[in-house]
């Protein structure tokens, strides 16, 4: 079993200035604290931070449905994770739906508005988890816990705490510019209630506001690999730093490839080594690899929702595939990926390369009906078993134990030579070919055979080789904006802008619209072009 914050999973509701909590593992919430109980006894911070935590993997106070966080969608459409995989993929050439519900095919077919109720949940979602973890750090200050008595041991885990609750804002901070751009901005110092309105900040500030918050807390973190699984460290925090440099032309008009090494390097001399078999890292004992740096912790027992890795686990299955093989009770035959991604692979039988995970019998390549589940191949990639083949510990085979890789190893090697490849100083260009090779050998399962040469890396290559390799893992459409291929590149895939063929559309849509029911309660709000 696995042992990491979640088991201790605490429920806790912010109401204005109300915190409630529960360390019971039944999720059944009590509701007779007020902050200052809560805060008073050192007992409860860890299981505040935990609700910090649980905020991507779950979607309400009691699992698996029934009293969600945030209102006006359904509670399983509304959870973090699969709201991020929803405008990270089902936007790009990587996945496509065949449910009909509400607005979900206006992603894919890249024509949503500001109405949309999955656009308005992800954002509603990123700043429900920013609210939450502004409230632990305004609870956590130097002042605070001297009032409280925090004192000894308990005040180093307590200073500990606060810096991984600011690495998560800064986590959902980063979701937020890169999805949607110039954002409101809201901290710990500000007001609560009393008709305050947070100011819209431009992309540019607020990654300079994430770039020191992930710097300042860097003392306080715990040494990289030496944290409780699933919790922050400081490979975590030098990874979101990487990520933010690595797209930083993209938010603030400057290249900063040369940060990206920086914290690559610093990733790569941790300790960190890839797991030796690619399929191993998506399983319900994924929580064993010394590739992961930070995961969304899933449980079957204590983790219940129908988002996370529920979503990813049941909604690629259905067709001819057996829900059994996937140590679930059954498929939902949702989700599928597109002719262009497959075109990735040069043998797409998993023979050589064991990343094209495809499932094809019953299934078409072409998607003519996209509402049509058997159009479209099947990527089984995420599965409720072990590597040893037993199923995950939910005995009705309906919630998953399977991790989600939110940073791993493989992406750092990655992005290291694509930062190499775009002039960053610091990193060479054999040791980014050495790294992308031992990516390649890996998907090889240990094979030479796909490794390339010198003159094979390039930046288009990286672009391909990164959708191989993270393919579904939240990072495609961040990928292609970089690379020039989202809107107006020369990149198609099957309707991409509601086109059976695909076809260009309007850069504008690189940014997500701030959605109409925030800008109808703010007035510091002004929309992004185009909407």
């Amino acid at each position: 079993m696995k042992s990491t914050i979640l088991k201790r999973l605490a429920v806790v509701s912010l109401l204005l200035l109300t915190i409630v909590t529960s360390c019971k593992k039944d999720l059944k919430p009590a509701y007779d604290l007020t902050t200052d109980k809560v805060y008073a006894d050192f007992a409860n911070y860890k299981d505040v931070l935990a609700k910090l935590y649980a905020v991507y993997a779950l979607s309400g106070q009691q699992g698996p449905a029934g009293k969600p966080d945030i209102a006006g969608i359904d509670e399983g459409f509304s959870n973090y994770l699969r709201e991020y995989y929803n405008m990270q993929e089902l936007t790009t050439d990587e996945a496509i739906i065949a449910w009909n519900d509400g607005t979900i095919h206006d992603l894919h077919n890249m024509n949503w508005n500001a109405d949309n109720e999955f656009i308005r949940a992800m954002y509603d979602r990123i700043y429900y988890q920013i609210s939450l973890c502004n409230e632990f750090i305004r609870q956590t200050t130097d002042s605070k816990l001297a009032s409280n008595h925090i004192t000894g041991n308990n005040l180093v885990l307590a200073k500990q705490y606060r810096a991984e609750a600011r690495f998560l804002r800064a986590m959902s901070y980063w979701h937020a510019i890169d999805l949607y751009g110039d954002v409101p901005f809201v901290t710990e110092t500000d007001p609560i209630g009393g008709g305050f309105f947070p100011p819209q900040k431009p992309r540019a500030t607020v990654f300079a506001y994430i770039e020191s918050e992930l710097k300042a807390i860097d003392g306080d973190l715990v040494a990289a690999r030496q944290n409780e699984y699933g919790r922050a460290d400081q490979a975590a925090e030098w990874m979101l730093l990487a990520k933010l440099y690595l797209n930083a032309k993209v938010y603030t008009g400057t290249d900063r490839s040369t940060d990206a090494i920086t914290y690559c390097n610093k990733i790569i001399a941790a300790g960190y080594t890839l797991e030796p078999h690619y399929k191993n890292l998506f399983l319900a004992d994924n929580n064993n690899s010394k590739e992961i740096i930070f995961p969304i912790v899933f449980d079957g027992i204590h983790t219940q929702g129908y988002g996370g890795m529920t979503y990813l686990v049941h909604a690629p299955v259905g067709g001819a595939e057996n829900p059994a093989s996937f140590g679930i009770n059954g498929g939902w035959s949702g989700i599928r990926t597109t002719k262009s991604f497959v075109s990735l692979f040069s043998d797409i039988s998993g023979n050589s390369d064991k990343r094209a995970l495809f499932f094809t019998t019953g299934q078409n390549i072409d998607i003519n009906d996209p509402y049509a589940f058997t159009d479209g191949y099947l990527i089984a990639k995420y599965k409720n078993v072990t590597s040893l083949g037993a199923a995950g510990s939910d005995p009705s085979g309906n919630f998953p134990d399977t991790d989600f890789p939110m940073f791993r190893l493989a992406d750092v090697y990655l992005m290291y030579a694509e930062a190499v490849l775009r002039g960053g100083s610091g990193g060479d260009p054999v040791t980014a070919l050495s790294y992308v090779n031992l990516v390649r050998t890996r998907a090889y399962d240990g094979s030479l055979a796909g490794n390339i040469l010198p003159t094979q890396l390039t930046l288009p290559f990286i672009l391909d080789e990164r959708g191989r390799e993270l393919q579904w893992e939240m990072h495609r459409r961040t990928d292609l904006i970089r690379f020039g291929q989202y809107t107006d590149g020369s990149y198609k895939w099957p309707w991409k802008g509601n086109v059976k063929a695909g076809t260009t559309v309007a850069n504008f849509r690189n940014v997500m619209p701030i959605p109409n029911t925030d800008l109808a309660n703010n007035p510091n709000l002004k929309q992004n072009t185009g909407y």
